[in-house]
């Protein structure tokens, strides 16, 4: 999104008076924020718009040092993917990392550090506080723009608070601004519960509140607007099992006929055409149809992926898991011009195990290190078919729910060996469809945990076998059997609290299993 960078100085003043490193990260310096600032519908913008600046924020530090912060876009990724099953550990792969994978994780692991995202929550928290001030003193600035702005806020703040919960399980749910030292108060962890209904209590309001467009697409796509509520809002209900609520978010998407699917693949009688720019129009470039929220990286604020995930052995710190294309996407060893499009060439390149979508400048080409702006989806308009998919079976429309996912499907060509082909009246069997699907279609996208532990923990960790075999393939051999003794405790499924926060706030208790 241009506009960041149009309000970067603006920011800068922002970031100066909220920056400190004291419990939650939320002490600002006394001094612009209550007499300098919130007087004008600038400013309100300019705060707005340093919200989304603030979850493009880099790390602090070298990456495998003491000190290191990972960035909110580096844990977005590692929250989502590294106890999962699409990777594996690389040549620069930290002993942090290791921990994640090995199902052994520290409260010292830097990769626990919840920083950025309260960062981003008390920036929501002190637009929300503050902005309804500003019409007391600018009278051109409208309950409408108000509105609009509060919107925004609301959501991020509720998108931030649904990463910690469902990676932490409990954590402090601070709704107040840390305006100045006076402000710094310790903070008990709220119950999931209890985080969960301010999640959806802040996204009823923002709805209400938020705009359909900006006007382009840029910003339609990288900024909040009501189709981006519908989205979160789905994605909460399916996780809190609320089937029914969760049709109606998705539906709204739908029926708004804003989004589709990017074409990739047209069976024409058994001929199948590929659409050459797919992986162009939807990773690299961005912004397209099917996008709903995307982070917006640009050539001025360049993601950290590319060392991540580069194709140098040397640098990289992550590489899909080396069966990915066997396991999960397979071959058509008698039809090489039959192929899912997710696959080679779209989320990893096979010979060489790389990560793809974000490195990758065409299905061939590699992106140059100052070409490292591949947008983080947070949802497309597929996520949506998916997520209804899954409430739909859950409601008892299996028939409705194949529908979907066999959409997705073709768009891709997903190849008939990965069909599993359950009857409609076969709940498990389609859970099962729609998580593998899941995995296709989102490959390192930060889901693949999520999803994994959103259907194992499904009526009272019914299906926890999910989760114990996705240990049997991602744990080295010599680690598995202590790994699914500990994913056996539900409260493993949760991080620990960073030993700093514990330190720092005396009403914080460790969670259960690292005690």
């Amino acid at each position: 999104m241009k506009k960041i960078i149009q309000y970067s100085f603006v920011f800068m003043l922002i970031a100066i008076a909220f920056s400190c490193k004291k419990w939650l990260s939320l002490k600002p310096q006394d001094g612009i924020v209550k007499e300098e600032f919130w007087k004008t519908k600038e400013q309100v913008k300019a705060s707005a718009i340093g919200i989304y600046a603030s979850m493009l924020d880099g790390s602090t530090g070298n990456y495998g040092t003491v000190g290191y912060i990972p960035s909110l876009s580096e844990q977005l990724f590692v929250w989502g993917e590294c106890r999962a099953d699409n990777i594996s550990p690389a040549t620069f792969t930290s002993s942090d990392d290791l921990e994640l994978i090995n199902m052994n994780t520290q409260p010292t692991n830097v990769n626990t550090n919840w920083r950025p995202f309260y960062r981003t929550i008390n920036y929501c928290n002190t637009l929300i506080e503050k902005a309804p001030e500003v019409v007391n003193f600018d009278n051109t600035f409208t309950k409408v723009q108000l509105d609009n702005y509060l919107s925004e806020a609301l959501t991020i703040r509720a998108l931030m608070y649904f990463y910690l919960v469902r990676s932490f399980g409990e954590a402090p749910l601070k709704l107040d601004a840390t305006l100045s030292d006076e402000n710094i108060t310790p903070i008990k962890k709220a119950t999931q519960e209890e985080i969960i209904n301010q999640i959806i209590a802040d996204l009823k309001s923002a709805e209400a509140k938020a705009v359909t467009t900006y006007g382009d697409a840029a910003s339609d796509k990288g900024r909040v607007t009501v189709y981006t509520v519908n989205a979160i809002l789905a994605d909460v209900y399916l996780w809190a099992e609320k089937y029914a609520d969760c049709v109606v978010a998705c539906d709204k998407i739908i029926n708004s006929q804003k989004f589709g699917l990017i074409r990739g693949a047209t069976d024409n009688g058994g001929i199948i055409t590929y659409n050459e720019n797919w992986f162009n129009t939807l990773y690299y470039n961005g912004n397209s149809n099917e996008g709903i929220f995307e982070l917006q990286f640009d050539a001025q604020r360049l993601n950290p992926y590319f060392n991540m995930f580069s194709s140098s052995i040397s640098v990289r710190r992550w590489i899909a898991f080396p069966e990915i294309m066997d396991q999960l996407f397979t071959v058509d060893f008698t039809n090489d011009q039959n192929y899912d499009i997710r696959g080679d060439a779209g989320s990893v390149r096979a010979a060489t195990s790389t990560i793809w979508k974000y490195v990758g400048a065409t299905n061939t080409a590699l992106r140059t290190f100052d070409q490292s702006y591949a947008h983080w989806f947070f949802y497309r308009y597929a996520d949506i078919l998916l997520m209804k998919a899954e409430a739909l079976n859950e409601l008892g429309r299996g028939s409705d729910a194949l529908s979907l996912i066999y959409a997705i499907r073709k768009r891709a060509n997903a190849l008939a060996a990965t069909d599993i082909n359950p009857a409609p009246s076969d709940k498990i069997g389609i859970q099962d469809f729609i998580l593998q699907e899941r995995s296709r279609e989102f490959c390192f996208e930060g889901k693949r945990w999520y999803d994994a532990l959103r259907n194992a923990k499904r009526n009272n960790y019914e299906r926890l076998s999910i989760l114990l075999n996705m240990v049997a393939q991602s744990v080295p051999p010599n680690l598995q059997q202590s790994a699914q003794a500990k994913i056996k405790d539900k409260n493993s499924h949760y991080f620990p609290i960073y030993l700093y926060e514990l330190q720092t706030n005396k009403l914080l208790v460790q969670n259960p299993f690292y005690k």
